[in-house]
């Protein structure tokens, strides 16, 4: 038996059956119409010299420009190649184009006595500058042309358009905006991925609770929204709205296990009997299926068993606590990764030498690459070479702003450890423990060493090297201090969420208690069993610390330099924020306001309104956009040699709408 939780489009046939100048049908809408994320669509040309429409077979046209080209205005194909920018602009951007694109998808709701209805939902996409008046005259024109019994709606496909509709009636032109559609969807994907595994579903964290220790390699976690000390398993199944920026989608990115949200879960359990069955789960960007298997499968260990993270051994020689801003990315094996890109950071702002252009270097087939957008986006057309690398470091420099701190190196750590005979101890017998791969014992051993480091007293030397790196003493203002590890953000490792920080800090006592508690972090039981199991040593793991003066934040979040839910798209940037501190949206606490921002084209959608209800103002929106252009210029250099690699980047905006970015790593994927 297959239970498709969001079904898949079938293979098309290969004859054409595209139409031009007919009525529209749901008969005909659906014989011509393809799947896209759980949704029938099909795709429309509206010619308005010929005053007719071409409804194509989705299947033959998967793309409205090449039909253009090849079946409107007889081109080969080669040629549109050679001036595809140009062409998407005259049928994108240009006021008075000839044609006009959208998608016609179909949807469903319930009247009021509960019976379904159909309605068709029209849009354009993400990059189109369609003005009120052209968006007017192309949803007139189909809405005339389908069958009057199917309510149609338009979409708008950005903010753009979301401003030229609101001077228009929506008598004359109902519409629904993307977060009120999708908002509430039954399945979304969050992280792609395959698994063959034994279905855990809990209805209550009380059951989660009971049954944690139990969980392994081989088991996939459903309840409404996973714990972010949720142990390495197969999959993740969430039955509560979410974001693809959370620490347990982080967690399944950097792990590649399938990750999805599907409220219905509890209809599904129930029809199949599937709590506790063997299943094959398999999330993809449109389509998320659970497979009942017949037979408990014969399954091999995964490859992480096997897999040993490789990591650069910790330099521990007495060097000074530093500001962030002498710190470069080399200093990662003496103060952490995160401390040191905070650094790196620094000098790319400070120096503004770094070449910030090289991902709109890329070929994208069939263009050479993208400076031409890239020149666009910065406002100088004709923008290229050295110019536009420094128009976009002054744009960079001009958007965020690196915090100041202090950052600890490993080497105060080290110094703390060794002074205490009952530590080192208590150190020795996880060591063994590790060793011997005695698992009932890890945890009590790890919260024991947790207690003695959180409760053992400062040797005077380190204590004076923590607070003589303030320049004011650690007395009056309100500080954060946070984690900087070795063993996080590395390539098949990710820590999202493993390690402390602690943001209410005053006075030198609170200071040193914050200190130890994040030291004592890395001793937690769920980090040393993530470790142990990627094959990192607990001798070549330290602890670096950040110490940062308290900035108040109106909004705060995360970006990814990606689109989570379809890694092919290389236009968009993920932006999650809400009221306040970044962590409320990195810890699940609350749902964010959820927006993705073209970075090529240009322009920029809302996707969900989160907890708080509503949008932001038109302003602040546009300060994100700015935001989401420079993740993705800083994404040219801290990606390394693979500069398609997205970023994963912490972010705060103070009470004076300037940005600051609070924390910058590769994402997982």
């Amino acid at each position: 038996m297959t239970t498709t939780v969001l079904p898949s489009g079938a293979p098309g046939p290969v004859t054409d059956r595209t139409v031009v100048g007919e009525n529209l049908s749901l008969p005909l809408f659906r014989t011509l119409s393809g799947v896209l994320a759980g949704h029938p669509y099909l795709k429309v040309v509206v010619d308005r010299v010929e005053n007719t429409w071409h409804l194509l077979d989705t299947a033959a046209h998967p793309f409205h420009v090449n039909y253009i080209a090849t079946r409107v205005l007889g081109m080969e194909l080669a040629d549109l190649d050679s001036c595809l920018d140009a062409f998407n602009a005259s049928v994108y951007m240009d006021p008075e184009r000839r044609f006009l694109l959208g998608v016609l998808s179909l949807h469903t709701d319930e009247d009021t006595e509960g019976r379904e209805r159909p309605f068709l939902v029209l849009e354009t996409t993400e990059a189109d500058t369609m003005n009120g008046r052209l968006l007017e005259e192309f949803y007139t024109f189909v809405r005339h042309r389908v069958d009057g019994r199917l309510p149609v709606l338009l979409k708008p496909a950005n903010h753009g358009q979301e401003h030229e509709l609101a001077a228009i009636s929506d008598v004359h032109v109902p519409r629904i905006l993307g977060h009120e559609l999708f908002g509430n969807r039954t399945r979304t994907p969050l992280n792609i991925g395959e698994a063959v595994g034994r279905l855990r579903y809990f209805r209550t964290p009380e059951e989660y609770a009971a049954e944690a220790d139990g969980l392994g390699w081989s088991d996939i976690v459903a309840m409404a929204s996973l714990p972010d000390d949720v142990p390495r398993v197969a999959g993740f199944l969430n039955t509560a709205p979410g974001t693809p920026l959370s620490h347990t989608n982080v967690l399944a990115s950097g792990w590649g296990i399938p990750n999805a949200i599907v409220r219905d879960l509890d209809r599904l359990v129930e029809a199949d009997d599937l709590d506790g069955a063997w299943v094959r789960y398999r999330v993809q960007d449109d389509e998320i299926s659970l497979v009942p298997l017949a037979h408990v499968p014969a399954l091999d260990a995964p490859a992480w068993h096997q897999q040993r993270i490789r990591m650069e051994p910790p330099l521990l020689e007495d060097v000074p606590a530093l500001f962030l801003h002498r710190l470069r990315r080399a200093d990662q094996d003496r103060y952490g990764t995160k401390a040191a890109n905070l650094g790196e950071l620094h000098h790319v702002l400070d120096s503004r030498s770094a070449d910030l252009t090289a991902f709109y270097g890329q070929p994208r087939p069939p263009r050479n690459d993208l400076y031409g957008h890239l020149a666009a986006r910065l406002g100088v057309p004709d923008a290229s070479g050295a110019e536009l690398r420094d128009l976009a470091a002054d744009f960079v420099a001009g958007t965020i702003a690196a915090p100041d701190g202090i950052a600890l190196p490993f080497a105060l750590q080290h110094r703390f450890l060794t002074s205490s005979a009952a530590v080192q101890q208590g150190l020795g017998k996880l060591k063994m423990a590790l060793e011997l791969d005695a698992v009932d014992v890890l945890d009590a051993l790890c919260l024991h060493l947790q207690q003695l480091i959180r409760n053992t007293p400062m040797p005077d030397e380190v204590t004076r090297q923590i607070t003589q790196a303030l320049p004011d003493g650690p007395d009056g203002q309100r500080l954060v201090v946070r984690s900087s590890s070795n063993a996080e953000d590395l390539p098949g490792f990710s820590a999202a969420g493993v390690y402390d920080s602690v943001s209410t800090v005053h006075g030198e006592e609170e200071l040193l208690d914050a200190v130890r508690q994040v030291w004592a972090s890395l001793l937690s039981p769920r980090s040393v069993r993530l470790r142990h199991q990627a094959g990192i040593s607990l001798d070549d793991t330290y602890m670096g610390v950040i110490i940062q003066r308290y900035v108040p934040a109106d909004l705060g979040g995360v970006l990814v330099t990606c689109n989570p839910t379809r890694r092919t798209d290389f236009r968009n940037v993920y932006v999650n924020c809400s009221p306040g501190s970044p962590e409320t949206v990195v810890d699940g606490t609350t749902l964010p306001l959820q927006y993705l921002y073209n970075t090529v084209e240009g322009g920029g959608r809302t996707v969900a309104l989160g907890s708080t209800g509503k949008d932001l103002p038109v302003a602040t929106r546009d300060k994100l956009a700015r935001l989401a252009l420079t993740g993705r210029l800083l994404q040219s250099h801290f990606s390394d040699s693979d500069v398609d690699h997205p970023l994963d980047i912490e972010w705060l905006m103070t009470d004076q709408g300037d940005f600051r970015l609070v924390q910058i790593r590769p994402y997982a994927l």
